[in-house]
This record gives C-alpha cells, sequence and structure tokens, in this order.
C-alpha cells in the first residue's frame, strides 16, 4: 500500500475508484428521497428508523453500494450520480474520508 500523499489530481478520480463506495455506511435522513422533496430513488435503499434510511449495500459487511457498477480502483460509475444522497456528496475527492477509503482498498493515498 502507497500512504505517500499523492500531488497528482488524477489520482483521485472518482470515476476510477469508488473506495469510498464500498467501504462506508450511507445513512441520510427519509427527507432526501424523492417524494419526500429529495433526489434519492427510494428502491435504491432502505429503511433504518422512521426518519433515517441507507442506500443498499451498505448495511452490512462487505459493503458495497448497489448504485455502484465496475470495479473498485480500475473503473467505476455510481448509477445515480447526480441524485446521490448528502453524504456522497459531502464527501470530497482527496479529503480524509477520500484517502482512508482509498488506503483500505491499497489505492493510493
Amino acid at each position: 500500500m502507497d500512504s505517500t500523499p499523492s500531488s497528482d489530481p488524477d489520482a483521485f478520480d472518482c470515476q476510477s475508484c469508488g473506495a469510498c463506495c464500498a467501504l462506508y455506511r450511507v445513512e441520510f435522513p427519509v427527507y432526501e428521497l424523492e417524494g419526500a422533496g429529495g433526489t434519492v430513488p427510494p428502491d435504491r435503499t432502505e429503511v433504518v428508523n422512521g426518519n433515517t434510511c441507507r442506500m443498499k449495500g451498505t448495511g452490512a459487511v462487505p459493503i458495497r453500494c448497489t448504485a455502484l457498477t465496475g470495479t473498485v480502483g480500475v473503473s467505476v460509475n455510481c448509477g445515480i450520480y447526480p441524485l446521490r444522497p448528502s453524504p456522497c456528496r459531502v464527501l470530497d475527492a482527496g479529503s480524509p474520508g477520500c484517502r482512508k477509503a482509498r488506503a483500505h482498498w491499497a489505492l493510493a493515498t
């Protein structure tokens, strides 16, 4: 695993990474669901409780969001990218959370 910080901006290309989508639980408020004022397709989620839902595939190990297609670290795509929930929107490429996910998958950090 390469733990040397990268200065190459392409090293954090989300479309070739997907590490965060296959490491983190993605929970968010129900008001982000389509039909409740938000954009997230409900068929891609599961209920956690009356106020919270999560992306399918992120509730148990091995984690892999069902909206993610492709191979982590090679080429990936989010099937709901423009509609994704807030936890996905706030995790910036190159951020500490991004680097943690990349390290988990033995990708350059």
